[in-house]
């Protein structure tokens, strides 16, 4: 049986992903799949993430934009380190 992706990425543009099953836990290393051409890496987790939750796939400082299918979906407001979880804890949208 074939393994399934922790982690889908719509775009190789994107900096985060979606975590895609539950129960992920800090250390696990992550198979990642981009959507736009079906490609893999891997990724390891520094966090445990909910599914739905983002996962940043480089080190995302303050002031950083995040890209989600291939668009802005706000601004980074707190250092995310690659593999760590992005949520509305370090993450704003720039819309107010």
């Amino acid at each position: 049986m074939s393994e399934i992706p922790h982690l889908l990425v719509h775009d190789h543009a994107d900096n985060v992903g979606v975590v895609v099953v539950e129960g992920l836990t800090a250390g696990t290393d992550m198979l990642c799949c981009v959507t736009a051409d079906n490609s893999t890496f891997r990724l390891t987790v520094r966090d445990d993430v909910p599914i739905g939750h983002k996962v940043a796939l480089k080190d995302l400082k303050a002031g950083d934009t995040a890209i989600k299918y291939g668009e802005d979906i706000g601004r980074i407001v707190a250092d995310v380190p690659k593999g760590g979880h992005v949520h509305t804890h370090n993450l704003k949208t720039k819309r107010w």
